[in-house]
């Protein structure tokens, strides 16, 4: 799949930093790969399976993965079920691949509304998917990013049938280790979270 946002550059890395390399990308890339994509989807029917399709207002659903279910798969499963008139989500970092989801649910219009929370290194350490992140709410006007310093990793929203709060010790990437999540479906869960968010006063 491609999105049509930069011109495809390759084989540039960043300074080694500590005497360690890093892979972290400074060329912007536009091509999306196939293993992410089936893997993503691949996550998304297996957390499907346990959640099923009838999430029930007070009820949690506590889930320990290994390996086979990112992030984003929860916040999935509750578009498959409401379009969402606003949603909040909170991360140390995100994966350029990510973001590309994130801008087709605004295109689509199942997310309407969304303030992105990132951690301080993101800005300075992810350089290009900081730059296309800024990029896709400048078009949509969806929200607003704020950094600070943060490691927690929160979805919260609601929509016209149900308001939730979601959990996870993984980050908005794709990342093959046991993770655990919590989703729980009530507005007490979702104004918790967009409560202590709405004070947060970004560095940048």
């Amino acid at each position: 799949m491609i999105n049509e946002f930069a011109n495809i550059k390759f084989g540039t890395e960043e300074p080694e930093r500590d005497q360690k390399k890093t892979h972290r990308r400074n060329t912007e890339c536009i091509i999306r790969l196939d293993k992410n994509i089936y893997r993503k989807a691949y996550s998304e029917t297996q957390l499907l399976d346990v959640l099923g399709f009838n999430f029930k207002d007070g009820e949690s659903y506590h889930c320990i993965t290994a390996g086979d279910v990112d992030s984003l798969s929860y916040l999935k499963c509750v578009l498959r079920q409401q379009n969402l008139y606003y949603c909040l989500l909170s991360t140390w970092c995100m994966a350029g691949d990510d973001i590309l989801q994130i801008e087709e649910w605004l295109e689509s219009g199942k997310i309407k509304k969304l303030d992105c929370y990132l951690g301080e290194i993101f800005p300075g350490s992810y350089k290009m998917e900081w730059q296309k992140l800024n990029q896709v709410f400048e078009k949509y006007k969806c929200g607003r990013i704020a950094v600070f310093k943060n490691h927690s990793k929160i979805y919260a929203g609601y929509g016209e049938k149900f308001a939730f709060g979601i959990e996870t010790s993984a980050n908005i990437n794709t990342n093959p280790r046991t993770e655990n999540g919590c989703l729980t479906i009530g507005n007490e869960i979702f104004s918790f979270y967009k409560g202590y968010f709405d004070k947060i006063k970004s560095f940048e």
